[in-house]
Order: C-alpha cells, then sequence, then structure tokens
C-alpha cells in the first residue's frame, strides 16, 4: 500500500511537470503566424512549449471559456460585462491588418484601388466582374481583365469575419441594412474556407478571386492586396506607417479589458482595416496565467523585431507597461 502510494505521489509528480514545461492555448488565426515564431524562440530559450492552434476566434473564446486551454485568443475583443460573466482577464498583444488580396495574374503585378463603395458591391455581389465600369473608373492606365469576380469568406467563426465586417457595417449603409456584423455572417455570395489559410489557400487557387486575410498572409503567399480608402477618402496602403496610423488611436484601459476597436480610425494616412488581437486568461488559475504571462512578457520584450518582420505592429512601451501592471494587479505575475 505504501509502495502504491510512492507511485501515485511520483507520477503526479512528473504530470506537474509535464505541465509546467507546456502551455496551451487557441483561437485566432489572424496572429498565428508570429505566435508560432514567438512559440519556437520561447521553446529555444525556456524549453517551455506553447502548443497554439490555429481554429478562429470563435473556438478560442468557447475553449477558455470551457477552461479546456490555459489561454483563448480572439480578434474581437469581449467587453466588459463579456468578461466578467466568464470570470476572464483580457489584454492586447499585437496589432496587424486586415488586406483584400486578390488573384489576377493578368495585371502583372500592377495595384488595384477599390473604393468604399466598391467593395460594399462586391461583397454584397451586386459588382460581378473585374472590368466593371466602377472598378475601372478608379483603375486608369490598368487593363482590367473580363473576368467573374469570386469571393472567398471565413466559414468558421472569425475575429477576421468580425473585424472586416465592423468595417463594412460602418461605412456601408447596404451592407448595414442587408448583412451586419459578427464573428460570422450570411455571406450573400462566395465561398467559405476555415481561417485565414484556408481564404488564403483558395484565393490561390481561384482566378478571378478575393478575400479578407491578415496582411502577414498575404506577402508570406505573394499575394497583391488592394489600395483601399482611408476614413477621409484618401488611397491608402497597407504598410506599417498607415497601420501605425490607426493603431497610435488607441485608448487601452486596463479596467475595461484593454478593449479597442481600430478598424475606421480618422486620418487620411490612416489604413481603414486594422485590428488589436487578444488574449483571454481565467480569473481562477493563478498559477498558470503565470506561466502564460512569463510567455508574452518574452514576446513583448524580446519579440517585437520578429512581429515586425511579418508585419503585425508591436505594442507600445506604455501599453506594454499597462499591461504588465494588470496582469499583477490580478495575480497573474
Amino acid at each position: 500500500m505504501k509502495m502504491n502510494r510512492m507511485l501515485l505521489l511520483s507520477a503526479l509528480a512528473a504530470v506537474s511537470l509535464v505541465a509546467a514545461d507546456k502551455i496551451n492555448g487557441a483561437g485566432a488565426s489572424f496572429p498565428a503566424p508570429i505566435y508560432y515564431k514567438w512559440a519556437h524562440d520561447y521553446q529555444a530559450q525556456t524549453g517551455v512549449q506553447v502548443n497554439y492552434q490555429s481554429i478562429g476566434s470563435g473556438g478560442g473564446i468557447k475553449q477558455i471559456e470551457a477552461r479546456t486551454v490555459d489561454f483563448g485568443a480572439s480578434d474581437e475583443p469581449l467587453e466588459a460585462k463579456r468578461l466578467g460573466e466568464s470570470k476572464l482577464l483580457q489584454f492586447p498583444a499585437v496589432v496587424g491588418a486586415i488586406c483584400l488580396a486578390y488573384n489576377l495574374p493578368e495585371l502583372e503585378g500592377k495595384e488595384v484601388k477599390l473604393s468604399n463603395a466598391v467593395v460594399e458591391e462586391i461583397f454584397l455581389g451586386t459588382i460581378t466582374k473585374w472590368n466593371d465600369p466602377k472598378i475601372a473608373a478608379d483603375n486608369a492606365g490598368v487593363a482590367l481583365p473580363d473576368k467573374t469576380i469570386t469571393i472567398a469568406y471565413r466559414s468558421d467563426g472569425s475575429g477576421t469575419t468580425w473585424n472586416f465586417t465592423y468595417w463594412l457595417d460602418k461605412m456601408g449603409k447596404t451592407w448595414h441594412e442587408k448583412v451586419g456584423l459578427g464573428k460570422t455572417v450570411q455571406w450573400p455570395v462566395g465561398i467559405g474556407g476555415k481561417g485565414n489559410e484556408g481564404v488564403t489557400n483558395m484565393i490561390k487557387q481561384t482566378p478571378g478571386s478575393i478575400g479578407y486575410i491578415e496582411t502577414a498572409y498575404a506577402a508570406k503567399n505573394n499575394l497583391p492586396m488592394a489600395t483601399l480608402q482611408s476614413a477621409e477618402g484618401t488611397w491608402v496602403k497597407a504598410t506599417t506607417e498607415n497601420i501605425m496610423a490607426a493603431a497610435a488611436n488607441a485608448k487601452w484601459k486596463g479596467e475595461e479589458g484593454f478593449y479597442q476597436i481600430l478598424a475606421s480610425q480618422p486620418g487620411k494616412n490612416t489604413y481603414p482595416i486594422v485590428a488589436a488581437t487578444f488574449i483571454l486568461l481565467p480569473q481562477e488559475k493563478a498559477a498558470e496565467n503565470k506561466e502564460v504571462s512569463k510567455f508574452f512578457t518574452f514576446a513583448f520584450e524580446k519579440g517585437a523585431a520578429e512581429a515586425e518582420k511579418l508585419g503585425y505592429i508591436p505594442l507600445p512601451k506604455p501599453t506594454v507597461e499597462a499591461i504588465e501592471a494588470y496582469l499583477k494587479t490580478n495575480g497573474a505575475k
């Protein structure tokens, strides 16, 4: 009996040791490329494995609310009421942008400009050809092909969808009335793919297609990104400077779970579809939260350059300091 008890204690100690060497997270595909890079670097330095599953923001929220992972990830920030009901902590991890990537080899690298009104009509299905006069009007000198437009959208519960449809809903009256915003919506036209990965692959494989994906996916796969309009109507590209212009408007407040929406921010040089991506932690799991916070402290302090290489915008130092204070106050550091 004594021997069995000793074996049991040894087994429990081994489980605890394994748990301390592994962190499990799941959620948004939007930040997955940088989370994978940070996880690789963190394991190389500390020996702790961060296992992140890119399953979409909806899945990440469900899993952290069910307490089946150590942290959830969502591009749709949860408001204070929802955080309180689910007993969750929330903080931003990085900022990125959503682009409209397309597959038009006939253009040989020439950029396409898409006005707000044109984007709305494309995704409503009322503009169906690439050489439609409304697209051509903003693209003088570009030989647009007589090719059918194929829409690629997210089929899973997606924070990328939430931020993209937030922008469409805010700037398009018809979209607001007919479709609205959400992690999932009833798309009028198109075909669905799972995750940013799935939509990216659909665009690559389908000539004439267009879809919304995080810019890191477009850059990695050499997909051209449409030039869009700022809130002031000027033409803007998804450059680091233009994404930072949106992020600069953020007013993070720890007492509100850092809730902030960065789409449709003002400024003539501001890219219109920018989003922060958020981490969700269970309030009651102090020990696990401390391990997760160590990982993100590492990411904030040593992972900024890697984030920029992948097209993301690292959080500014004052925001990182506010997050650290928030985590400490809530027993997560």
